[in-house]
């Protein structure tokens, strides 16, 4: 049974190698670069923040035999409108086994009884087809494209970033 858990000291090396893959800097919003363990620590340290407080929320997604396989975040939470967007990134090695499936059904009766949100979104590479269709059999709706949004590991290209949100009181 997949698992969402907070973070622990111990998840150190396992953030260090997946904070490290260059094939998943090209998803995320940050300059690609290398982080040290160093800033990885402080950041397990001030990680114990509340979703409210820090407006974001990192859970560890563990296998059956509770070894930590990929995170899944909620960030740009809105009080206001009870919305988070959410993003799961799971190990090259884990991928294709549901893990990132698993990890979504468990969230989403936490996001609408436990954090009271409204509604969820994310936002996906057009390329990203395993990504997509993900969130599509979680009951994500597509709702926009935003053209040339997201830039490749190259020079010059660019793809299409997709926008998908769930209502989550339309969950049964």
């Amino acid at each position: 049974m997949v698992t969402l858990r907070a973070l622990e000291p111990d998840d150190l090396e396992f953030l260090f190698q997946l904070e490290n893959d260059p094939a998943l800097w090209a998803v995320s919003d940050v300059l690609p670069a290398p982080i040290s363990r160093h800033a990885l620590r402080e950041y397990l340290r001030h990680a114990a923040a509340s979703l409210a407080e820090a407006g974001q929320m990192r859970l560890i997604i563990t296998s059956e035999e509770k070894l930590p396989v990929g995170t899944l975040d909620l960030f740009d939470y809105s009080v206001l409108h009870q919305r988070a967007g959410v993003g799961i990134t799971v190990l090259a090695a884990a991928r294709r086994r549901g893990y990132a499936q698993a990890a979504l059904a468990a969230l989403l009766p936490y996001a609408r009884q436990g954090l009271q949100l409204h509604q969820l979104y994310c936002t996906v590479a057009a390329d990203n087809g395993p990504s997509l269709s993900l969130f599509k059999k979680a009951g994500f709706r597509r709702v926009g494209v935003r053209q040339d949004w997201l830039r490749k590991n190259t020079a010059t290209g660019w793809v299409n970033a997709v926008e998908l949100q769930l209502i989550l009181s339309e969950e049964g």
